[in-house]
């Protein structure tokens, strides 16, 4: 199967192209961003020891769409592995997809390697299992326990590309391997990474991408990732206060309770960009910024649907204390 972008009907959503800056979608909150694109963007105080927090969210009741004030490619001419079209395509949609990324050699070593360490870890936090069938949902930290998987992560085509779109040296914030296995393989519901990152990392910014390498083929039937284009341009703040050890329980819910937008919100995002649902064989890699909201649904064909995420930190964006939660995640799921 070749790699494909497949919108979904009109009936459940229309995709638009659109040239994006700086906004917010949703009708109740369109005042309130007109305000905002000038000096009341920033209302609270700044600290010496705190920069402003312009990605406010689990503060409140209700969520906000609010317009992103920080760039999405970070060097106006990005040189490196990506052509400049292909930059233009990931800041206008929030992600590229390649193929053939990594060879059928790469794709048996991950795999081999996969199931050797988690037969080594056997009982660990690092493994995460599906709650109803006590399958292997993720895998944590892989670059740390396969040196091999960490000489593909640091790659020309994979790290470089993100040194590219971020305009600095990176480091990897974390990596896992996410297994949907036949018939068994559970949904991720909607989110944007970066949320999470901030609220309960100290990630300050979105200057982060992710890779999705593809280690089985990513079909419309067995949970590709559907992510919504032009909606990295956005921050959807989610509602709740994050209680502490909350990653034990997030990890294992396909819909957790906190860091987890709207429908409402979704819907906004959904009405105006579409949905687009990245298919591809084995080998594809999905590069897509921090904040793109998605998610992908169950597998209950006989096919399994495995990916290695990769995401890259700039340098230059080091995580601090948590935005909106107390402790800080381990360094398995966020390395400091």
């Amino acid at each position: 199967m070749g790699r494909g972008v497949v919108s979904c009907p009109p009936a459940i959503c229309r995709p638009v192209r659109v040239a994006l800056r700086p906004r917010c979608m949703s009708t109740r909150t369109m005042a309130k961003c007109r305000l905002r694109e000038g000096s009341a963007l920033i209302t609270e105080t700044r600290t010496a020891s705190r920069p402003v927090d312009v990605y406010r969210t689990r503060l409140a009741d209700h969520g906000e769409i609010e317009p992103r004030p920080h760039p999405v490619v970070w060097e106006h001419d990005a040189r490196g592995p990506l052509s400049a079209a292909e930059v233009d395509g990931y800041r206008e949609r929030g992600y590229h997809v390649a193929e053939n990324v990594l060879s059928d050699s790469d794709i048996d070593t991950c795999l081999t390697e996969v199931a050797a360490i988690t037969d080594k870890l056997g009982v660990d936090e690092r493994v995460v299992r599906e709650s109803s069938s006590g399958d292997v949902r993720s895998l944590f930290a892989v670059h740390q326990l396969s040196d091999a998987i960490a000489d593909m992560c640091d790659r020309t085509e994979i790290a470089g590309v993100a040194r590219q779109i971020l305009g600095d040296d990176v480091y990897i914030h974390q990596s896992r391997i996410n297994l949907k296995p036949g018939f068994a393989g559970g949904p991720f519901y909607w989110h944007s990474d970066f949320e999470t990152w901030h609220a309960e990392d100290g990630m300050p910014t979105p200057r982060a991408l992710s890779v999705s390498l593809a280690l089985t083929p990513n079909l419309v039937t067995n949970g590709a990732l559907m992510i919504i284009p032009g909606s990295h341009e956005q921050f959807v703040g989610c509602v709740g206060q994050t209680p502490d050890g909350y990653h034990n329980q997030s990890l294992v819910s396909y819909r957790p309770p906190f860091g987890t937008p709207e429908e409402s919100d979704v819907t906004t995002l959904a009405d105006e960009h579409g949905i687009d649902m990245i298919t591809g064989p084995a080998g594809t890699a999905l590069y897509f910024d921090s904040n793109c909201m998605h998610a992908s649904s169950g597998n209950i064909t006989p096919y399994p649907r495995s990916n290695l995420f990769v995401v890259f930190n700039a340098k230059s964006n080091a995580l601090q204390a948590p935005f909106a939660s107390g402790a800080p995640r381990p360094d398995y799921l966020a390395h400091r």
